[in-house]
Parts: structure tokens; sequence; C-alpha cells
């Protein structure tokens, strides 16, 4: 069982400065990643949850437990003789993954797409607006200013997270995995869940695509550990998956399952027991992609190279939309489509849920 106070914060980020910096309380748990709304912070013997959605007058006390006791079995909310709410909650599973509300989705760099600040300073740009239901959230995250980051260590409740380095290079490191690893353009990891971590320094203009599965998940702070730790143990199992760095200089190219494209596999669907997978397809000297379907659950792109143009028939009418580096698409599954005037150096990154999934040649002459 836990307890929390809950405070009302219309500064989330002047809030956790005062209690941490000036009062002395550690920073626990912080949520959503890329816009934080809520964070638990505790010290003194106390708990407290900054909620900024809450406006909470007088002010409540939360308890969570496994099970409600009997005494409070038909109960949710009760109210003390000075006013003070105290809501009964049984805890929740660290990680619900909401039905997939499939839709068509794309987002253009090139849009004026807002830009936020979230955890350590950096900032987010929403790549699926409308997070598929809850099922999925995929962030550009961009520090523009090279050097140490203001990070902690720290750990996702997540079912799934990739990271991919779009621009520049960052410095991280990772329960179990050794000393620090330097990731650049084209490499990319996944963080199991619930591994501690930490993001050391970058250079400027870092970019960085992220993954994440559920869309709302908590990150929490891990007061106690010190990265990296004395425990080398790159094949353990992180409820599930197992970590991968993946190298994209190095990493050969094959033949993708459409014709006309090539790929580079990472490792990840083994890794995650086919949770999820990502690869990075491109052209073969500028071919195009026949008309198929993929009959997955999620299947995003992101354009890391170059442009394309992506063809999707809705209702027996084709529209056509041209891409470039940055941009990226979600598709329903069964679209019909296919990928035309492709730049010689065209890269995506695919990134499935799950890893398994049927694609289907619709035509094999005809490309819109």
């Amino acid at each position: 069982m836990s307890a929390t106070i809950q405070l009302p914060s219309s500064d989330l980020a002047a809030d956790i400065d005062f209690f941490v910096n000036i009062l002395g309380f550690h920073l626990d748990s912080i949520y959503p990643a890329d816009d934080p709304a809520v964070a638990v912070i505790s010290g003194f013997g106390l708990a407290i949850e900054l909620d900024t959605h809450s406006d909470n007058s007088p002010y409540s006390i939360t308890l969570r437990c496994r099970k409600r006791s009997e005494k409070h079995s038909d109960q949710s909310m009760i109210t003390a003789p000075n006013g003070t709410k105290i809501y009964i909650l049984e805890e929740e599973p660290a990680v619900i993954q909401p039905s997939t509300m499939h839709e068509l989705s794309v987002s253009k760099l090139s849009d004026k797409n807002d830009w936020v600040i979230g955890r350590a300073g950096m900032h987010y740009r929403d790549l699926i607006p409308s997070r598929l239901g809850g099922a999925i959230i995929a962030s550009h995250i961009h520090i523009p200013n090279g050097g140490l980051v203001p990070d902690m260590v720290h750990f996702h409740e997540v079912g799934f997270q990739l990271i991919y380095c779009y621009r520049g290079w960052v410095k991280v490191v990772y329960e179990d995995q050794g000393p620090p690893i330097i990731l650049r353009s084209g490499d990319c990891v996944i963080q199991p869940p619930e591994i501690r971590h930490r993001v050391l320094e970058s250079g400027d203009d870092l970019q960085v695509l992220e993954i994440s599965v559920p869309a709302k998940h908590i990150t929490k702070i891990d007061h106690e550990m010190q990265l990296p730790n004395e425990t080398l143990n790159p094949d353990r199992n992180f409820n599930g998956s197992c970590f991968v760095h993946h190298i994209g200089a190095t990493s050969p190219w094959s033949n993708w399952r459409i014709p006309g494209f090539k790929v580079q596999k990472t490792g990840i669907a083994q890794a995650t027991q086919g949770i999820a997978d990502v690869q990075i397809v491109s052209p073969i000297a500028g071919a195009e992609t026949v008309l198929h379907q993929h009959h997955g659950d999620i299947v995003f792109y992101f354009i890391k190279e170059g442009s394309l143009t992506v063809n999707v028939c809705e209702q027996e009418k084709i529209n056509s939309t041209h891409l470039s580096s940055g941009d990226a698409f979600v598709l329903p599954p069964n679209t019909t489509m296919s990928f035309t005037l492709c730049s010689a150096d065209c890269e995506m990154v695919e990134v499935s849920l799950a890893a398994d999934f049927v694609t289907t040649i619709i035509d094999s002459e005809n490309k819109y």
C-alpha cells in the first residue's frame, strides 16, 4: 500500500524545483515524459503528488492498495471531518496496453508543430497526435545545445521503447551493459521495461526518434543505483526483453520483404520475443515499390534521409503525399499503397508492432 497527498500545480517545473532544490525532497516519478503533467516527490516521510490537472480544495490524500479492505470495499472516496478527501484506489498494473484505434496519420517537419519542453529540458515533437487511442507515442526529440545533460538514473514502465539516433550523437549508460555507449546517427537501442539508464552527454543539435508503447507510461527515478554498475550481464532479460544496441554504419543490407528495396535488420524482433521490430529500409538504385498491403496492428515509418512519395488508395481514390527527411506516417492495416519517386539517398525507419505480420503484394506491375 502507498499513500500520497495530492497538491495542485500551475507550474510543474517551478514546483519541482522548489520542493527538490529548496526543501530537499526527491523526485520519484514524472509523466508523461513528452509533456509532464504529474510528478511524485518524497521526503521527510511524506509523499506528494503534484498534479497540473488538479484543483483540489480542500486537498486530498490518495491511498493505493493491492486490494481494498472489506471496510472500504464499496467506497472509492471518503471525507475526513476537516473536509479532506481520501481516495481509496486499487493499484493498477504497471503497463496497461489500450486497444489500437487505427488511422492514417502524417506528420511533416515543415508543419508548424509545437515543440514542448519535456523531461530533462528536452524538446519534444509529437509524431502521432492521436497516439492511436493510447497504443503508442512517437516523439521527435531535440537537444539543440550539446554538453552534459541534467539527467538522473531512471526507468520507464513500458512494454516497448526505442531510441533511434537521427542526428548528432549522445552518450548514454545502461544497467548491466558496461561502460557508457555513444549513439551516432543511424544507431539505435531498445530500452527494455524498467532497465535503469541515464543520458550523460550530447553533441550540438542532437535529434532522436523515441517510440514508446503504450503512450501513457510512468518514468520513475532510481535514487540508489549508480551507473555504470558493477554487474555486467548484457544478455539479461528485463521483463521479457533484452537490451539491443544496433550500429547502423556496420550493419549489412539484404533484400526487403517488398521487391525493389533493401533492409538493415536490427535484431529487435528476437530481443523482444516478437513484441516489436525495427528495420531500416532503402530503395535499390531509386526503385519504386509495387502495390502492397500490410496486415500488422501498427506499422510506423520515419523518413531518415532523402524523400519519397507515399501513394494511398482510399475509396478508389489515390492520395499521394511527398515526404522528406524528418517526416513520419502511420498506416491502418489493409491499406493499399506504394512508395514512388524515391530519392537515391532515401532511408526510412520502420517500426512494427508486432514483429511478425503479413504483407500482401496486390499488383506486381502497377506502382500508381
